[in-house]
């Protein structure tokens, strides 16, 4: 896969995905895979970015197959009626993206079920999400799941007894956990299909560091980390980069399930997309046994 990029993507006229996310990677995402002729629905909490995005990408390639469906990702309901509303208007799905995310906020906040914003949009929300698109899933071709995880998950610990951070939040570990647990999702989640026979190809993807509004969006404009983002711009590489292994796990042939790829470069933070370093943490299938059973309780959803 020697210096991969959206030039390598095959045409895609006869393949439907969701992305989640109208900004920074999922707009590149989207985008890359409307040139290619796929059939795009971009997915967010915010209508007025939706639209937006859509125009710009229509703007780009005239003829592009892509729509904006609302989704917040915080919030069971709202996950449950995207689900309902996809499941109602198409026949099948042939690829999901869990690309969005939510990153670092100073201060504890929760979702409308009252999980912590990290766990619960990151990695909960994408989990229900997976739930209620399974059904398209299954009737696609070849279909597949690419959950976003991070180079953060490297620091990630599942704090099984404080998985909500309601006894201690501390904005990175807390956000560390949240792509641990999206990594893990991932690998498990091939496990399950493979022994499910429900036909599903899981990958697991991660961006390295990229020049997103996740950081502004999540600390804040004036933290230190928001400074960072907007004043050492050139540390981060740009969006499109960034978005390469998550392109690279949605169409190539070489991709396989069970894989995690991520940027070749100065630690995984920057390049062309290469298979990724899974940490420890997220081999564990005890551990990830265990949180897709307490998963599945919190978000009253169930696989199979």
């Amino acid at each position: 896969m020697s210096k991969w990029t959206t030039s390598n993507i095959p045409d895609l006229h006869d393949r439907s995905f969701v992305v989640t996310g109208t900004g920074g990677l999922g707009f590149e995402d989207a985008l890359a895979l409307a040139r290619a002729g796929a059939t795009v629905i971009l997915a967010g909490r915010n209508p007025g970015k939706g639209a937006e995005a859509v125009a710009r990408i229509k703007r780009d390639t005239p003829k592009a197959a892509i729509s904006f469906e609302a989704l917040d990702l915080a919030d069971l309901a709202s996950i449950a009626a995207f689900g309902e509303r996809l499941r109602s208007q198409h026949d099948h799905l042939d690829v999901l993206i869990n690309n969005a995310g939510v990153m670092m906020p100073p201060t504890r906040k929760v979702t409308s079920d009252s999980f912590e914003l990290q766990f619960g949009t990151n990695y909960l929300g994408h989990f229900a999400l997976t739930a209620h698109l399974l059904p398209l899933l299954r009737k696609g071709n070849h279909p597949r799941v690419v959950t976003l995880s991070s180079i953060a998950a490297h620091d990630g610990q599942i704090a099984f007894d404080d998985l909500q951070a309601a006894h201690s939040y501390k904005p990175m570990p807390v956000y560390s956990q949240s792509k641990l647990a999206c990594l893990m999702f991932a690998l498990e989640l091939q496990r399950r299909s493979g022994a499910g026979n429900w036909g599903i190809t899981s990958i697991a993807a991660h961006p390295g560091i990229s020049r997103t509004d996740l950081l502004p969006n999540g600390a804040g404009a004036s933290s230190i980390l928001g400074l960072a983002r907007r004043m050492l711009w050139f540390l981060f590489q740009p969006a499109a980069q960034g978005a390469l292994p998550t392109l690279f796990a949605a169409t190539s042939s070489e991709a396989k399930g069970g894989c995690y790829y991520g940027p070749d470069r100065l630690s995984e933070t920057r390049g062309y997309p290469t298979a990724a370093k899974i940490p420890p943490a997220a081999l564990d299938r005890q551990d990830a046994a265990r949180l897709w059973d307490i998963s599945e309780q919190f978000t009253r959803m169930q696989f199979g």
